[in-house]
């Protein structure tokens, strides 16, 4: 019965730490997005998305309330967003996206990360050409006809719909990304979540024990406050 317990409180600790983690996220993203359009979200497109993605994760709406008049404020600090890349062991491609208010403080940690993995950091643009830059927005799929919405919503970016369960998943070209939003919205369709991925164009193919190595270095950079997002191009 203590093994069972011990089980269970772990397992809620991690799921109340991945909660966690993802509003700060959120928070982070918010701030962004008024700093850079005002707090009206319906004048401002990005903030829109930001706050569909917070519901999405079930976020209070008191906490989206309270980050978007923190960043409406002077006293809230500037975040920025930088990318740092770098490979990992065994020449794994390693692209962590970061939201800072101390630049200085995230290029040391992310570069310690690699370190300790036996990785190196490199220059910004380093590996634009490994990986491709995506939008991907969810809707629901109820009273939709997906080779109908495909067809109609070709001419704003997207590349491909996929059918997920209850969901569809639109894919678009990056620089459609913003295109793509304004279209959904034109037709009163809800936009669960959205958001920009990168995909690789290529892929390491490991052992199980490397894979091993990759997955703690992707996990110790997932962990730091600054980091956003980790993508890399291990296949899987």
């Amino acid at each position: 019965m203590g093994r069972i317990f011990e089980k269970r409180k772990h397992t809620m600790f991690a799921r109340y730490a991945r909660m966690a983690k993802g509003f700060t996220k959120i928070g982070r993203e918010i701030s962004i997005a008024v700093k850079q359009n005002g707090p009206n979200p319906d004048s401002n497109s990005r903030l829109r998305i930001v706050i569909q993605n917070a519901k999405a994760i079930n976020m209070p709406k008191d906490r989206i309330e309270a980050a978007i008049t923190r960043a409406s404020t002077k006293g809230e600090g500037n975040f920025e967003e930088i990318n740092y890349e770098g490979y990992g062991p065994y020449g794994v491609a390693i692209l962590a996206e970061c939201t800072s208010d101390n630049p200085t403080r995230t290029v040391s940690n992310i570069r310690m990360h690699f370190s300790r993995s036996n990785g190196t950091l490199g220059k910004t643009g380093s590996l634009d050409f490994i990986f491709e830059r995506k939008g991907i927005f969810r809707i629901s799929a109820e009273g939709q006809n997906r080779e109908d919405l495909e067809l109609e919503l070709i001419e704003h970016g997207a590349d491909e719909i996929e059918e997920q369960g209850n969901e569809l998943v639109i894919y678009t070209k990056f620089a459609g990304f913003g295109s793509m939003q304004k279209a959904l919205e034109e037709r009163k369709i809800t936009i669960l979540s959205a958001e920009k991925q990168r995909i690789p164009n290529t892929y390491v193919s490991l052992s199980e024990e490397q894979k091993k190595e990759i997955n703690e270095l992707v996990e110790a950079l997932e962990e730091d406050d600054d980091v956003q997002a980790v993508f890399h191009n291990m296949a899987e």
